[in-house]
């Protein structure tokens, strides 16, 4: 599996618009979005998924925590409504802990 987050995005090779960023996590609008807003956070470390944090995960998940809070609120005010979701097993395309946090538009009628 691929990571495209350490590969690409935190190695400045694929140019990404930050929204919040820290020593230790970076948030920063997908490159592909999937919703009106999709914002991507990520622990500058590679930290494999939620259920293998790994040593460095464990260091930093309250880290990466209070940033998709801070970013999830921000959409929250703006929008009136905000997504975070996270993907682990077949789901995660790339290994690498991220989290998602989106404004849906017109799909609140599809909660989760």
């Amino acid at each position: 599996m691929s990571d495209f987050y350490c590969d690409e995005a935190l190695s400045g090779r694929t140019p990404v618009t930050v929204v919040a960023e820290t020593d230790t996590v970076l948030a920063f609008e997908h490159t592909r979005p999937a919703c009106p807003v999709h914002i991507v956070v990520v622990p500058k470390e590679h930290v494999p998924s939620l259920i293998d944090l790994g040593e460095p995960g464990e260091k930093v998940i309250g880290e990466v925590m209070a940033v998709v809070g801070e970013v999830a609120a921000r959409v929250c005010e703006e929008h009136g409504a905000a997504t975070v979701v996270t993907n682990v097993g077949r789901y995660q395309e790339s290994r690498h802990l991220h989290f998602h946090v989106l404004y849906r538009g017109g799909q609140e009628e599809h909660r989760v």
